[in-house]
């Protein structure tokens, strides 16, 4: 490393260039200067560090995701890649001489993500992959010698860049698949993700799974001669999803074969736990979900399962919360993974024949992630409500030492609202809680303009992490109310199922009653009330705005009223079969969860509609349905549409550009005349 130093300190961002002369409310230019942190992996030493920092390329309009990597005392923050192009999953091999990522930074890759390595001991990095697919994950062997990685099929109906330069008219889309769309994946044709073999010295790859089905997960035994992988199998896997875990070896030819079969998933990838082998590779540990009957409500519980066979154990048996990343203690004898509770995301230990859970870092914040070595040092991910996320190392008495510091120059010029917990009654007293964040410049005593914000999922929750949004509003005059209704999750199985085929009743009085909340504190001006959301927070929006006339302005963000327009055009196939029945069958509860659509008459709040122009997620027919029931109706609405995007709008100027227009739509409604920043395009 010592030679390597030296350029590595020349390549460091000069992070003291964003400082500000003295702190002032935050506004859009400081979109671009915020740093998105992610990914730690610790090198096998304990000595370092490496993680992804992603920032805003206002130049191209781009967002680029550089590695960097930072001594774990603290002492040295490097940037590691400087290509234009992002770099991601950051790992170091277990002899600690390369440095791993993927990227799709050449253009003759045609923007699939290959495997790069990088010689710790200098030089540039080099593509040791050479696909027409593309890597989307990969593992070290324990020994270094191989990687394991999951690479996805090439497009065999995709133009080729010679094809496209003589215009070349594209073939016909064929489908005949079950699930036959995908968010950002778009149509879906018999392309699928194998796991394959690399060794490092030969640079031969080894396909270990060819055939009609997906790979997710894959991790290495101990020995280095076995794989487990997550799957879906079966006649039709777009028919369910059952995801087993698997074993294989680690050689051409080999068979994979169940370690676990249940009728319940285990390690699904929208989990984003990987199974880990225990150190003496006699047990797995791995998350599992619950009955079909559940489906994205189902608890997702720490489990293990002898290798040699039998049923698997819960270690977290009896406990009503979500748990995911399960690693193995060095020794064998304990279990950490996250825990997710009201609000908070936690470290946890268990033992690992099951016991009581110990704490390793809780409290008010977010762990979004962590690493850890068998030589005891331990990194997390963590953010607050006053801090974005950072790599911290955490120390044997729970003392946090930052690492990253990629935002500290960021926030000293910044002065950011206070965010406050609480917590309401909904109207049949369920305990509904929630957060208050209270303008910049809050003046006790004094109502503010409030909108009600509202997250996405539904099963997901506001916690105490870091927000740019809730901060954006209240940098602008406006107090923010958030809540977790019936549906999110955090609060344990009964309540997230609380909703199921019954969307748009207890979680409306739920965050309603946050609203009513935060009037009877005082804060909330019950004139001035907006509401807003995306995705899940989106179709809320709609179910408020039907059945409360309170509020004077809403945002809609890539949301759905109408379901039977949803049925065949998005992604969620199974889903509505499961939780809605079919609508030829179950019209009335089709009709149920479409309340805002069938009732627009009772629709009075002028209401800004936003979506991506691709969103398979939640496309953008239902949101253009929405605005013209509005517009027959002579309610003040507008219809933005992001060309190119899908669900999640990431085109930086797009980002900038919704939050304006968000801001903008509020202002008119709620602020009088030149009491906030107005908001223009492009500006800020």
């Amino acid at each position: 490393m010592k030679t390597l130093l030296p350029i590595l300190v020349a390549l460091a961002l000069p992070l003291a260039t964003l400082a500000q002369t003295a702190p002032r409310p935050l506004n859009l230019s400081d979109l671009a200067r915020l740093r998105d942190v992610a990914d730690p992996n610790l090198s096998p030493d304990g000595a370092w560090v490496a993680y992804t920092v992603t920032r805003v390329d206002t130049a191209t309009d781009k967002r680029d995701a550089d590695v960097w990597m930072a001594r774990l005392d603290g002492s040295q923050n490097l940037r590691l890649t400087t290509n234009p192009a992002s770099e991601t999953k950051p790992r170091f091999s277990p002899d600690g001489k390369y440095l791993s990522f993927v990227s799709s930074r050449n253009e003759d890759d045609g923007g699939n993500a290959q495997l790069w390595l990088l010689n710790r001991a200098g030089g540039e990095a080099e593509k040791v992959t050479k696909l027409k697919g593309s890597v989307s994950d990969y593992v070290w062997s324990p020994d270094g010698q191989r990687i394991a990685l999951i690479i996805k099929d090439a497009d065999p109906d995709s133009l080729t860049a010679a094809q496209k330069a003589k215009k070349k008219t594209a073939p016909p889309i064929v489908i005949d698949r079950f699930q036959f769309k995908k968010d950002i994946d778009g149509y879906l044709n018999q392309q699928r993700q194998h796991l394959y073999v690399f060794d490092v010295a030969t640079r031969r790859l080894v396909n270990l799974t060819p055939g009609v089905y997906d790979e997710y997960l894959p991790a290495w035994s101990p020995d280095g001669k076995q794989l487990v992988f997550s799957s879906k199998r079966g006649p039709d896997p777009d028919r369910h999803d059952n995801y087993d875990l698997f074993l294989i070896d680690a050689k051409a030819g080999a068979t994979a074969r169940p370690l676990l079969a249940t009728d319940v998933p285990e390690s699904a990838p929208s989990y984003g736990s990987r199974p880990a082998f225990s150190p003496d590779g006699r047990r797995v540990a791995f998350v599992q979900g619950g009955p079909k009957e559940q489906l994205v409500y189902a608890l997702h519980q720490l489990m293990v399962v002898d290798v040699a066979g039998g049923p698997a154990r819960a270690l977290t048996a009896g406990l009503d919360r979500n748990t995911t990343q399960p690693q193995w203690s060095a020794d064998g004898k304990s279990v950490y993974f996250l825990l997710e509770d009201d609000r908070a995301e936690s470290l946890m230990r268990v033992p690992a024949s099951g016991g009581k859970l110990e704490k390793v870092l809780a409290g008010a914040r977010q762990v979004g992630d962590f690493d850890m070595t068998g030589k005891g040092p331990l990194v997390v991910l963590s953010s607050q409500p006053q801090q974005p996320t950072e790599v911290f190392a955490l120390d044997k008495k729970g003392g946090l030492r930052p690492l990253s510091k990629q935002n500290d120059v960021w926030l000293k010029g910044v002065t950011l609202g206070a965010v406050e917990p609480m917590q309401a009654k909904s109207k049949d007293g369920t305990p509904v809680s929630g957060f208050i964040i209270k303008p910049v410049g809050y003046q006790a005593g004094r109502k503010y303009p409030t909108i009600l914000r509202i997250h996405g999922g539904p099963v997901a929750q506001f916690g105490y992490g870091f927000s740019f949004e809730w901060q954006y509003f209240a940098a602008n005059g406006y107090a923010v109310v958030v809540a977790n209704p019936r549906g999110s999750s955090g609060r344990g199985l009964e309540y997230s199922k609380a909703i199921f085929a019954d969307w748009g009743n207890k979680d409306t009085d739920d965050v309603l009653a946050v609203v009513d909340y935060s009037v009877a504190q005082g804060l909330a001006d019950p004139d001035r009330l907006g509401v807003g959301g995306w995705s899940y927070g989106g179709i809320m929006t709609d179910q408020v705005i039907a059945r409360d006339q309170r509020f004077k302005a809403a945002v809609s963000g890539a949301s759905i009223a109408n379901v039977l327009a949803g049925y065949g055009t998005d992604q969620y196939i199974r889903d509505y079969e499961t939780e809605l029945g079919t609508p030829w069958k179950n019209p009335d509860v089709y009709m149920r969860v479409s309340y805002p659509f069938y009732h627009a008459d009772q629709i009075h709040t002028p209401t800004l509609f936003v979506c991506g122009e691709k969103d398979f997620n939640v496309p953008l027919l239902n949101t253009e349905q929405m605005y013209q029931a509005l517009k027959s109706l002579n309610v003040p609405t507008q219809l933005v549409i992001y060309p190119g995007q899908f669900h999640g709008v990431t085109t930086p100027s797009y980002v900038k550009d919704r939050y304006v227009r968000y801001l903008g739509w509020y202002n008119k409604y709620l602020m009088p005349k030149g009491s906030a920043q107005a908001g223009t395009v492009g500006g800020q």
